[in-house]
């Protein structure tokens, strides 16, 4: 029998809890424990009301955060894919189209299309607002391990030139929360050393 919209809706809320199980390799600011992806999608959401100011371009700011609030749902069946890990990258694309196909198809056909799209919007990164999502994404994480002192940078071994590929689109959201985010987030840990230099 097929299941009420209602039924679909409350599976797919109960289904996005495993969300909170999905470990990060970012560790919140106390520097104890590493954030999970549910953690980093409300840091984020909250981010882009505070912060939408500084788009480069005008943004639909409800629709910023809604990207933001479901475009890693699909680690709950991809797992998370650390920044740095180029072995993971690999399947990365492969493995969280599938977990899209299935997270997304347990809504009624509207509200799957709506997110799926909003989610490909993302990984395209071409609109406005694709674009600020993707700085939030970059920024945040940046601002955590400048609060713990560089202590996930450190502890991985990242070199400057992996946070500058990683940041190589965060200025087309928003140039000038990039040049904060090199100058108080980043330059200060190279200096200190928690960012090899190359």
């Amino acid at each position: 029998m097929e299941k009420s919209r209602l039924e679909k809706q409350f599976d797919f809320c109960r289904e996005i809890d495993k969300e909170k199980f999905i470990k990060r390799q970012t560790y919140l600011s106390d520097g104890m424990q590493k954030e999970n992806d549910a953690e980093h999608a409300w840091h984020m959401a909250i981010m882009t009301i505070l912060l939408g100011e500084y788009a480069n371009e005008e943004i639909d700011i409800l629709k910023t955060v809604t990207m933001l609030l479901i475009h890693d749902l699909v680690e709950i069946d991809a797992g998370d894919t650390y920044a740095y890990d180029e072995e993971a990258k690999k399947t990365q694309e492969q493995r969280e189209k599938a977990a899209a196909d299935r997270i997304f198809g347990m809504l009624p056909d509207e509200q799957n299309e709506y997110l799926r799209g909003l989610w490909e919007e993302f990984e395209e990164g071409r609109t406005p607002e694709a674009k600020f999502a993707h700085t939030m994404d970059n920024i945040q994480p940046t601002m955590l391990n400048a609060a713990t002192d560089g202590k996930a940078w450190e502890e991985h071994g990242v070199w400057l030139s992996q946070i500058l590929g990683r940041n190589r689109n965060t200025a087309k959201g928003s140039e000038k929360l990039w040049e904060y985010s090199y100058q108080n987030f980043i330059l200060p840990n190279l200096e200190k050393g928690r960012i090899k230099d190359n």
